[in-house]
C-alpha cells in the first residue's frame, strides 16, 4: 500500500467557498488541496480558482483543470493526464493525483460507479484481489468534512481521467 498521510482534504461546502459555487466546486477544491500539498499553501482561494479555471455549474473539464493548474503552478511544473501506472509513481513520490469521475460526458449513463460526476484527489492506493483500490479524499458534503474513501479502479475505469502535477526535473 502507498499512502500520502500528510495530505489535508477540504470540503467543497466549507463556509469560505462562495455558496453559488459549492455544488460544482469539486474540481477547484481538488486543485486547491493538491497545490497546497505541493507548495505548502495555495496562493489563492477556492472561489478564485473556480473563476480562474473556468468552473461552471456543470463542473470543470479536464482540459480546463490542466490549463488552470499549469498557469497557477508556472513553468516549473508539468500538469498532464496520466495512466494508472503513472498515478502509482506519483503517489510513491508523495504527490497526489486528481481523478475525474464522469459518466455523463463519457456516455456511460447506466453504469454503477462510485460517483456520477466528481473530482477528487487520490492520496494512495493498494492492490487487492486483482484490482487497484484508489484511496481518495471525497471533498466532503453538506455539513460534513472531506473523508477518506476506498474506490475500485476496475469498477470505475470507464469513466476515470487522472491528472498529475509533476515538477520539471
Amino acid at each position: 500500500m502507498a499512502l500520502i498521510e500528510s495530505f489535508r482534504g477540504k470540503s467543497q461546502y466549507d463556509p469560505d467557498i462562495d455558496p453559488a459555487q459549492r455544488n460544482s466546486a469539486c474540481g477547484p477544491v481538488t486543485a486547491y488541496t493538491m497545490i497546497g500539498h505541493l507548495l505548502g499553501a495555495c496562493p489563492i482561494s477556492v472561489s478564485e480558482l473556480y473563476r480562474s479555471f473556468g468552473g461552471t455549474r456543470l463542473g470543470l473539464s479536464a482540459g480546463r483543470f490542466i490549463k488552470g493548474a499549469s498557469k497557477m503552478l508556472g513553468g516549473g511544473w508539468i500538469v498532464s493526464r496520466c495512466s494508472l501506472e503513472e498515478l502509482k509513481e506519483e503517489i510513491k513520490a508523495g504527490r497526489p493525483v486528481a481523478a475525474k469521475f464522469d459518466k455523463w460526458f463519457s456516455f456511460r449513463w447506466f453504469g454503477n460507479y462510485e460517483f456520477a460526476y466528481h473530482w477528487v484527489p487520490i492520496v494512495g492506493y493498494t492492490e487487492e484481489g486483482g484490482d487497484t483500490v484508489l484511496i481518495v479524499h471525497d471533498n466532503g458534503g453538506r455539513g460534513r468534512p472531506s473523508r477518506i474513501r476506498r474506490v475500485s479502479y476496475a469498477r470505475n475505469r470507464p469513466i476515470l481521467t487522472f491528472v498529475r502535477m509533476t515538477p520539471v526535473q
